[in-house]
């Protein structure tokens, strides 16, 4: 038999005049929190009383209802009202809608009032945030927001770029899958597709902090305070489309601008303006980077200028600006804050008179004719410009003696008679004009390219060396028998120890090459394996069959491997000597070899950016030849250098063609000319050639048309 409940009945709702309601003292609440009464009489001004008041009729000693009703529960709201009855704002006879229970109701007023405060339940945030968000698409401006809330805009704004992010992950917050805080993390972008994809990878790691969130979300930016950024200037990058995403809710130096090829654009345009602003003063060469690295002077002759010394004038404005500067810190030195203005104007008066001290310096005009500059950016973004080094095969020769002194004495060649030349500039090595008038001769290749192309060539084989453990156990026992029994000092190709060699200098290519790919794949395979526990690591390698012992061998032995070309220099703490270098790239051919290693069937091809674009004409003429034949060398020989690197580009595309520090030693083709001096015969082939040797003296044209030395 089904159990009868008793019906529930409601107490009724009415109007009451406000100047009946009195507040009871059984209210539970007595400490102030939440909102205060005077914001809640603002809310009930703007949008009425959205809760009715809970009240009870007062009775008299027999029991009979006065006409006066308390209010136990909603006391807040009734300090409200009362609030705007005293500003004039609400009549005191206003009606107020009310649930009235019972003079007689079993239940305490106490339970009321406890009961209504303790069993809300508050808002989730991400209802506040679509909430906000309605609100802004249905045309309400983020101000008007702002002001109906009682919120600054800059809440506004957080609030609307949550509601924003990927629906997919609002939905993982929704149910407590994320904190509030990752949530923030992830409005540093708009990108959508990109916040899940970082949400799925971090969701299955042991951390998951907002700082890794955003440090994932932003690793293909760059920030607003990167020197490239600060160089260029923010508003300039804006200005030419990039877009800058800021983050609302921690400090974030200005955001993190998303078009990093638009930024590094821009760097190199102000760059080469800033050089060729520097070329008119008559430098030989201009080298252009972003930075340097340590020891880039090195061998090189740094000249002497001299100091430009001040002017009457500027030694009168230095004066009167010192004496301000004394006044205004005298006058204000007992102030226990500097007024804005003097604060203003003592930081100008350092300033200027900062650059009282940078004065600019005198350089001999001979001298300059033969040196060069650095221009880079600084730590803090400014333009860094260091003027005035000479390289070695720049110095001016050892003066002649006797007749033939004054046998040369005013002619074009001699360094005291200055000639007419343009400066070469390059950025990052690579020359930034085409050279459209160059001389038939085949001329050195530049020896960053020759780096590069050698920085390719020593991540194959290491591929290569990896994959024949025999080679690569044959290398080491070389190396180590040789170290032991032979007592030789230098380390050849093979620096084994194992001794990662680092590859400072690489072209655009070579980190998405096939080798470098396959030695990464590699690396990473065995990396997930191999325990970080140094005992562990032990008991793993001593239970490895014999094969995977060869293979993870073959693997470390291989970064060992160097193959790269270095600018001999003997009398350097970290330099190579000519003999070392000799040695280093036979041992690299004989790698080569017996590995099997060809640098076409590892993928490599000529093109634009890691070789064409880089020589001179007759270099591109000679590669065609060389892979093509005479007559497709013939089709292309009128065209501008541009145009003719990408056409050879195209018709080398399937030749097979490797320029000389790619080929193995006895495969390069045999020169016709055997001139050159002691010093440039000890080079290899690819960096020695007849022209380098033919200074020029001649001053029948304006301007030469120089090479920079790398």
């Amino acid at each position: 038999m089904a159990t009868a409940f008793q019906k529930i009945t409601l107490s009724p709702a009415r109007d009451i005049p406000f100047n009946k309601l009195v507040l009871s003292q059984r209210n539970v609440r007595r400490v102030k929190a939440g909102v205060s009464i005077e914001d809640l009489a603002a809310s009930i001004a703007r949008r009425g009383l959205i809760q009715s008041l809970n009240v009870r009729p007062v009775v008299d000693a027999e029991g009979n209802e006065t006409g006066m009703f308390e209010v136990p529960a909603g006391g807040r709201r009734f300090r409200a009202l009362e609030l705007l009855t005293k500003q004039k704002r609400l009549a005191k006879t206003a009606l107020v809608p009310c649930v009235v229970r019972p003079a007689d109701d079993p239940i305490l007023d106490e339970e009321v009032s406890l009961v209504e405060n303790t069993e809300r339940v508050d808002l989730h945030p991400l209802d506040e945030f679509r909430a906000f968000q309605e609100m802004r698409l249905k045309g309400t401006p983020e101000e008007d927001i702002a002001a109906a809330h009682r919120v600054t805009v800059q809440v506004v704004k957080q609030r609307l770029r949550l509601a924003a992010v990927s629906p997919n992950l609002l939905d993982v917050y929704a149910e407590d899958g994320m904190t509030l805080e990752q949530l923030m993390a992830f409005t540093v972008t708009n990108d959508h597709a990109r916040q899940e994809l970082v949400w799925e990878s971090i969701s299955k790691s042991w951390s998951k902090e907002p700082y890794q969130i955003r440090r994932m979300l932003n690793e293909t930016t760059v920030r607003a305070s990167d020197k490239r950024a600060v160089f260029v200037g923010v508003d300039v990058y804006e200005a030419q489309g990039g877009c800058v995403v800021r983050d609302l809710f921690q400090a974030d130096d200005g955001g993190w601008l998303q078009d990093p090829a638009l930024l590094d654009r821009l760097v190199a345009e102000k760059l080469k303006a800033e050089a060729e602003a520097i070329a008119s003063e008559g430098w030989k060469w201009i080298e252009v980077a972003l930075s340097f690295p340590y020891g880039h002077d090195h061998g090189l002759r740094e000249l002497i200028g001299e100091t430009v010394d001040l002017t009457d004038d500027e030694r009168a404005t230095r004066e009167a600006l010192r004496s301000e500067y004394d006044r205004l810190e005298a006058e204000y030195s007992e102030a226990d804050e500097l007024p804005g203005e003097i604060d203003q104007r003592l930081g100008e008066i350092e300033q200027a008179l900062d650059g009282f001290e940078q004065r600019p310096v005198i350089y001999d005009p001979i001298e300059i004719a033969r040196a060069g500059v650095f221009v880079s950016i600084d730590a803090d973004g400014s333009l860094s410009v260091d003027r005035g080094y000479v390289r070695s095969e720049d110095e001016a020769p050892a003066a002649p003696e006797g007749d033939e002194a004054e046998a040369s004495t005013g002619s074009a060649s001699d360094p005291a008679v200055p000639v007419v030349q343009r400066a070469v500039i390059t950025i990052g090595g690579q020359p930034t004009e085409a050279e459209e008038d160059e001389e038939d001769g085949i001329k050195p290749l530049p020896e960053r390219l020759v780096i590069e192309l050698t920085a390719s060539r020593t991540v194959a084989l290491r591929n290569a060396v990896a994959d024949n453990p025999h080679i690569a156990m044959t290398a080491l026992l070389h190396k180590l028998v040789s170290d032991r029994f032979m007592t030789r000092m230098y380390t050849g190709a093979m620096e084994a120890g194992v001794k990662s060699v680092y590859l400072s200098v690489q072209d655009d290519e070579l980190k998405d090459s096939p080798s470098a790919r396959a030695v990464q794949e590699r690396h990473d395979a065995w990396a997930a394996d191999v325990p970080k526990d140094d005992d562990a690591l032990w008991d793993w390698l001593a239970a490895l069959d014999d094969a995977s012992r060869m293979a993870l061998m073959a693997h470390c032995v291989s970064f060992g491997v160097n193959a790269l070309y270095e600018r001999p220099n003997p009398h350097s703490s970290s330099g190579i000597s000519q003999h070392t270098l000799e040695m280093r790239l036979a041992q690299a051919d004989r790698l080569a070899r017996a590995t099997g290693l060809d640098m076409v069937d590892v993928g490599w091809k000529p093109t634009v950016g890691n070789y064409l674009g880089r020589v001179t004409k007759p270099r591109i003429l000679q590669a065609v030849r060389e892979g093509v034949g005479d007559q497709a060398a013939q089709l292309i020989d009128h065209l501008k250098k541009g145009d003719m690197a990408k056409e050879a580009e195209r018709l080398l595309a399937d030749a097979g063609w490797l320029p000389e520090p790619l080929r193995l030693i006895d495969s390069q083709p045999a020169t016709d000319s055997d001139a050159g001096d002691d010093e440039g015969a000890e080079l290899p082939d690819f960096l020695n050639g007849d022209d380098e040797e033919d200074v020029q003296t001649d001053a029948e044209e304006d301007e030469q048309h120089l090479v920079a030395a790398e």
